[in-house]
C-alpha cells in the first residue's frame, strides 16, 4: 500500500543560508519491506521568478489606474478652460464664477497632490530595471551613510559602522546600494527608538564562502513572527503612513544583483537583516 503527505514549504540552512524548499513524503512497500520516500525539491528560483512576473503584472495595473486618475483632471480642467475663454471672449453673456472657478481648481490641486504622491511611489518600482555596477570600497560607503544618517538620528541612538577588514569592497551600483541601506537603517530607528539603550550596528564583512555580506541590526521592538512572510511583499505595511514599498524595493533590487536579502527576528530583541552579495572582489 502506498500512501502520500500533501506537500509542504520549509527553509533549510545550507551554510548558514536558508534555501526555501518543497518537501513531500510518500511511504511505499517492496516485498515485506516499508521505505518511506522524502522529497527536497529546491523552489527559491521559481519563487523568484513568479514574483519576478508578478511585479510586472502590478505595475501593468497601476499604470492603469494613474491613466484613470489623470482623465477626470484632465477633463476639469477643459471645462474651466472653456468657461475662462467663453468669458474672454463674451464677459458680458458668459458670467464667470469665480466660486465654480475656485472650487474647481482646488479639486484639480488636490487630485494632483494625491496623483503626485502616487506616481512617486510607483516610479521607485518601475524605474529600476537593470543596474550599474562599479566597485565600491565599503569604507568609504559607510562614512557617506554616516553623514546622510547623522540629520535623521535624532534619537541620538548609538548607530555604528563595522568593518570587518577596511579594505573590502563589492560590485554594486553604488546609489542602488546606498538606497537600500538607508532605508534598513530608518527602519530599525523606527523599531528601536523608544528603546531604553537604542542601538543600531551596520556591520560589513567576508563570510566563509567568499562573499560579501552587509547586515543592519537593531535591538527594537522585532517583527511578530505571523507577519514575518509578508513584509517583502510590494505595498504590504505595518506603519500608518508607510507605503508597504522599501522593503520589496530593497529584495528588487538584491535580486538585480544577483545577491540575496535575508531576515532574522525576535520578537522585544531585534531585528537583523542580511545583504549578501554573490560576486565578490578578491
Amino acid at each position: 500500500m502506498n500512501s502520500y503527505s500533501e506537500p509542504s514549504t520549509l527553509d533549510i540552512p545550507v551554510k548558514k543560508e536558508p534555501i526555501r524548499a518543497l518537501v513531500s513524503n510518500s511511504l511505499f512497500s517492496v516485498g515485506q519491506e516499508s521505505f518511506k520516500l522524502i522529497v527536497l525539491h529546491n523552489i527559491e528560483n521559481t519563487l523568484n521568478k513568479n514574483e519576478s512576473e508578478a511585479w510586472k503584472k502590478l505595475l501593468s495595473v497601476m499604470t492603469h489606474e494613474i491613466m484613470n486618475s489623470i482623465a477626470p483632471i484632465s477633463s476639469l480642467a477643459g471645462t474651466l478652460k472653456f468657461q475662462v475663454e467663453m468669458h474672454h471672449q463674451n464677459p458680458a453673456a458668459n458670467t464667470l464664477d469665480i466660486e465654480d472657478l475656485n472650487s474647481g481648481l482646488t479639486s484639480i490641486e488636490k487630485r494632483s497632490e494625491g496623483l503626485l504622491k502616487f506616481a512617486k511611489t510607483y516610479r521607485s518600482l518601475s524605474k529600476i530595471t537593470n543596474i550599474n555596477t562599479e566597485e565600491i570600497e565599503i569604507r568609504a560607503l559607510f562614512e557617506n551613510l554616516e553623514n546622510l544618517l547623522q540629520a535623521r538620528n535624532a534619537k541620538n541612538i548609538n548607530l555604528s559602522f563595522i568593518l570587518s577588514d577596511q579594505n573590502l569592497k563589492v560590485e554594486a551600483d553604488a546609489y542602488l546600494l546606498e538606497q537600500v541601506l538607508i532605508n534598513l537603517v530608518l527602519n530599525a530607528i523606527e523599531a528601536s527608538k523608544e528603546r531604553p539603550e537604542p542601538r543600531i550596528n551596520v556591520y560589513a564583512e567576508k563570510n566563509s564562502d567568499g562573499q560579501i555580506s552587509i547586515s543592519v541590526s537593531d535591538n527594537g521592538t522585532g517583527i511578530p513572527e505571523e507577519i514575518k512572510d509578508q513584509i517583502f511583499i510590494p505595498f504590504f505595511t505595518t506603519k500608518k503612513e508607510g507605503s508597504g514599498i522599501g522593503l520589496s524595493l530593497s529584495k528588487q533590487i538584491m535580486t538585480l544583483h544577483k545577491g540575496k536579502i535575508q531576515l532574522s527576528s525576535k520578537p522585544n530583541i531585534g531585528t537583523r537583516i542580511n545583504l549578501i552579495f554573490k560576486e565578490t572582489i578578491s
